[in-house]
């Protein structure tokens, strides 16, 4: 299911040195070799690709800024050259030319291909990210005012709530406003179908690592997927001004060996079988809502 085409031909040749440059201001990489897929200070371009939907953004990125860059160096080229061609002392008598078919036919067929260039490998690649094919799961993802509920039908149709972890009870290394306290977890390597919806407004389930944003609209289920190639760690957020803690539930992703998951699905059956671990709170939990005020 690898998205292939002119975006991967452009990205490998000509955006090789450009891509190596946005790779460099990524997010690093953890200290066990796993990927941390989050924003980093002074960061510039895309997130590091950790799937093969960000992949495939990366290489359409790559694409439409190098055609951006012909562009730009096309028309200050043109405009030097006007100015020193049609200058004053070099060009007295103006010319008095006001039309000019064969300009008029260039200016107008050569966007019309540009935009072709552009138009075929980004319908490709919105196809390539709106549905799984063969997906190996499911995961239902519900967003509420303000966290996020999961729910694993093919897995024992376990359910649970994700809520943000406050400033007070961050541990070391973790990352303020993007921890959660149960994240959702995820093979390394499987196609993983998302089934969003929303229970009360709009959201946003938007993981910009990985490739994935789709919303979340109450009364419908809206599909998307995506695929984690190596173990790491995927922050996101609703990205959608969903109402008053709007910056507070984050997304984490954990992408572990299958091993892993099959455990982690074990426990996650007994832990969660009543929908969400005891003594949860139904609402979003106080100190959240204080830093919001």
């Amino acid at each position: 299911m690898r998205f292939s085409g002119m975006m991967r031909a452009w990205g490998r040749t000509a955006g090789g040195l450009l891509a190596a440059v946005l790779l460099a201001a990524g997010p690093a990489q953890a200290a066990e070799g796993e990927m941390i897929g989050a924003p980093i200070p002074w960061g510039t371009g895309l997130q590091q690709a950790g799937g093969v939907l960000k992949e495939a953004i990366h290489d359409f990125n790559t694409l439409v800024l190098w055609i951006i860059v012909a562009i730009t160096i096309f028309v200050a080229a043109l405009l030097v050259w006007v100015v020193y061609r049609y200058r004053a002392v070099k060009n007295p008598i103006p010319s008095r030319t006001s039309h000019h078919s064969l300009l008029e036919v260039a200016w107008t067929v050569v966007p019309v291909l540009i935009l072709i260039v552009i138009a075929i490998p980004s319908f490709r690649l919105i196809y390539f990210e709106d549905r799984a094919r063969d997906a190996d799961f499911t995961i239902n993802v519900q967003g509420r005012q303000w966290y996020w509920h999961y729910e694993y039908p093919d897995q024992g149709n376990f359910s649970f709530d994700s809520y943000m972890v406050a400033d007070s009870d961050l541990k070391s290394g973790q990352l303020r406003n993007l921890t959660v306290d149960n994240p959702l977890v995820v093979p390394v390597g499987a196609s993983v179908r998302v089934i969003t919806t929303g229970h009360d407004v709009i959201h946003s389930f938007f993981i910009p690592s990985l490739g994935v944003q789709r919303y979340a609209i109450p009364g419908r289920a809206l599909e998307t997927w995506f695929q984690a190639d190596r173990p790491g760690t995927f922050y996101g957020q609703c990205n959608q001004i969903c109402g008053t803690n709007h910056a507070f539930m984050p997304i984490t992703v954990q992408a572990v060996p299958k091993a892993e998951f099959d455990a982690w699905t074990a426990q996650a059956r007994t832990r969660f079988a009543q929908g969400q671990a005891p003594g949860w709170p139904v609402e979003a939990p106080v100190a959240v809502a204080a830093v919001a005020r």
